[in-house]
């Protein structure tokens, strides 16, 4: 398998405004691209956050767990990244684009998921990506 990794450095020279969209998804593309069976949703947070409360969908591999789960990851996908907010979505979002992922993470965070399937919409949204 040809290793697409980069260095830091590396990622930081070639930042630009496209990097910076391009890191980034929605909810509107996310929920799209994960119905399409396009995209892998990482729950990045501790085991005892998503013990407590989890939605019915993606994948946990905590943040911490990372290095040694890359091999849970399907290179073939976009992989979007979740916690609450943002900030360690971010984290895992960089590290798997170091490692050769085509990693984005959830601006909206798995709160804004919650919202996001609200009632109707989540009965709408669970039938659609279960075909």
């Amino acid at each position: 398998m040809k290793d697409y990794s980069i260095s830091f450095d590396k990622y930081l020279k070639d930042f630009d405004y496209q990097e910076r969209k391009d890191m980034k998804i929605q909810l509107p593309e996310f929920f799209e691209l994960y119905a399409k069976g396009e995209a892998q949703l990482i729950d990045i947070r501790f085991n005892e956050e998503y013990e407590a409360w989890h939605i019915g969908f993606g994948d946990h591999i905590p943040l911490n767990e990372l290095p040694e789960r890359l091999s849970e990851i399907d290179k073939s996908k976009t992989i979007v990244t979740m916690c609450p907010h943002y900030d360690r979505a971010e984290i895992a979002r960089l590290y798997l684009k170091l490692n050769g992922f085509n990693a984005r993470y959830l601006t909206n965070g798995l709160l804004g998921v919650v919202e996001g399937l609200r009632g109707d919409k989540a009965r709408d949204y669970i039938q659609k990506i279960k075909g």
